[in-house]
């Protein structure tokens, strides 16, 4: 079987197992690993044996990015602690565990050289998790965290890779080690914010879509390398770089441009992160086949990743518990300081404003202290209790880059292929272990999302908020058109009517379990547009009308669609 036989069975197995994974109920990712293992010892299969580098240089960069891209940025920011400490602490202190383990399993191994393998084996991944979590509604706090985990932990993994690789030929102290690190996170976080700010500006130029969309596919890459050859971390970069892009692409880019990039980067995320994972299983052969029995059988080799995957799974635990207790802490004070603030609120209610310079300044202080009250507020609502602290211990499944980082171990280090084969073994061992008995987990444990009804009237307070403000545009006596002409004041109510209907269709929606006149019309709404996209069918059929006025068309009846099931509260996603 050739190569380009073997993508395109990879394409087909991804679709399929995603298909009947979902309706089955089961983690995608869990059963393309075992669909991967089992082809592996196929006959005809031609062994597959990806570079390291391919994975750590072409693949990872744009998956994190992708991911990054669609964590809010203030969620990320209030939860910036749980992140850290998961991200950077925990993968610390696991490395240098493990490395311990692996230290006194394997006598020819020096300390930095076990530390390093230790390296390879403490990230999480940044698919598995949120994957299962999005799929069972795990609050929306609890998603947040491990998903920040998975997009950092990947840096500090590498980044720590490399410090103990380096200390491997002793030409480094414990201090350059450190500072080495330290450089290598600040330098990565310039150059995100960077690239990032710069090619938001570049791509909002731009008034094509298409050529927008195209771009966004080299910013990964321009983050990436950059950081890579100042000896920074790559992956960092390219995380700020996704969290930059997100967080100002709703201000700066057309609503086209969001609609277009969301699309094509959900197929790009997807064929990535399933790939990956149908891949570990693919790569499980050669690897078997690289270790020789003189010095380490397959079978104990699989024994000391059985070892360091209970290792690793205990220190997670152990870590949790006081992270957990530290962010219910967080939780007390917030309470506290809620009733400060609505009494600095209070007081500044009642200051007199004298000048054009003194109400700018006020108005500043109240913005501040209205996004404090904020924070506070969801500290308070959404905090993480010992429930979802277990669900966060469990949660430490290892995926592709602990095996890509295994693969890029230089050959002078002592048992290089058993190291692979441990490394390999701690990633599978998890995956199917704690992948498989997280949902269970999650179930007994009563854990459950925010309620559709809450979701529904927290949308309705914000349309009704944002909608209020838009409208008031119509209020301005000097409002005209582009040529000086005043408006229609029948448009202009007409304007007002719509723009008032959005928020007003969700609020009926919470507040009856009839169906309302605007949900009515909302249905009635579709069934035009579904008439009118049979007879639009009928047009491009019979050639009336040319092609590109009939794709024109149907984008206008898409885009329609789509706000219409919104409404709703449904999704075009499927």
């Amino acid at each position: 079987m050739s190569y380009a036989l073997l993508g395109l069975f990879s394409l087909v197995v991804i679709v399929l197992v995603s298909t009947f994974a979902r309706k089955l109920g089961v983690a995608a990712p869990l059963v393309l690993v075992v669909v991967g293992i089992v082809c592996s010892f196929l006959p005809g299969l031609p062994p597959v044996d990806v570079p390291p580098e391919l994975i750590l240089a072409l693949v990872l960069p744009p998956i994190l990015y992708s991911a990054a891209v669609t964590v809010p940025l203030t969620d990320f920011r209030r939860n910036i602690k749980a992140i850290t400490g998961l991200s950077v602490l925990l993968v610390i202190v696991s490395a240098l565990l493990s490395g311990l383990l692996f230290w006194w399993l394997f006598p020819e191994l020096t300390l930095p050289a076990a530390i390093a393998i230790g390296a390879v084996i403490s990230p999480t991944d940044a698919v598995a998790a949120t994957s299962i979590g999005k799929r069972l509604g795990l609050p929306p706090r609890l998603v947040t965290v491990l998903e920040g985990e998975g997009l950092v932990n990947d840096a500090t993994a590498l980044v720590l890779l490399r410090s103990a690789l380096a200390a491997t030929a002793g030409t480094v102290s414990l201090w350059q080690v450190a500072g080495d690190f330290a450089f290598a996170v600040a330098a990565a976080i310039v150059v995100g914010l960077v690239v990032g700010y710069l090619t938001v500006w570049f791509r909002s130029k731009l008034d094509n879509p298409i050529l927008n969309t195209t771009i966004s596919f080299a910013v990964p890459f321009l983050a990436y390398a950059p950081a890579e050859a100042v000896n920074a971390s790559g992956v960092l970069a390219v995380v700020v770089a996704g969290l930059v892009t997100g967080h100002r692409s709703a201000r700066y880019f057309t609503a086209q441009d969001r609609i277009t990039e969301r699309i094509n980067w959900r197929t790009v995320q997807f064929v990535l992160e399933n790939g990956v994972f149908l891949l570990m299983g693919l790569e499980l052969k050669p690897l078997i086949e690289q270790v020789t029995e003189d010095k380490l059988g397959v079978d104990h080799a699989v024994l000391f990743g059985l070892l360091a995957t209970g290792l690793l799974i205990v220190v997670r635990i152990l870590f949790v518990i006081p992270l957990i207790a530290l962010l219910r802490h967080d939780q007390r004070r917030a309470e506290r300081t809620d009733a400060r603030l609505k009494g600095v609120r209070k007081t500044i209610d009642t200051w007199e404003v004298v000048d054009e310079r003194s109400e700018r300044g006020l108005r500043r202080l109240r913005r501040f202290l209205t996004r404090r009250q904020a924070d506070v507020d969801f500290l308070r609502s959404e905090g993480l209790g010992w429930r979802g602290g277990a669900v966060l211990a469990w949660s430490g499944m290892r995926g592709v880059v602990t095996l890509a980082a295994a693969q890029s171990l230089p050959h002078s280090i002592p048992y290089r292929p058993q190291l692979i084969l441990i490394a390999f073994t701690v990633a599978v061992a998890s995956l199917l272990l704690q992948g498989s008995t997280l949902p269970l987990l999650i179930r007994r444990l009563g854990i459950v999302g925010t309620s559709v009804d809450a979701d529904r009237v927290e949308l309705a307070g914000l349309l009704a908020e944002i909608g209020g403000l838009g409208v008031s545009t119509l209020d301005n006596p000097s409002l005209r058109q582009d040529n000086g002409k005043p408006f229609d004041p029948q448009v202009i109510e007409q304007v007002r009517h719509d723009s008032q209907l959005a928020s007003e269709a969700v609020s009926e929606l919470t507040v009856t379990d009839s169906v309302g006149p605007l949900e009515q019309r909302r249905a009635l709404r579709l069934r035009v547009l579904q008439a009118e996209r049979d007879a639009l069918l009928d047009a491009r059929s019979t050639g009336t009308y040319s092609s590109r006025i009939t794709e024109a068309a149907a984008h206008m009846l898409d885009l329609e669609e789509s706000r219409l099931i919104q409404l709703g509260g449904g999704s075009d996603e499927h």
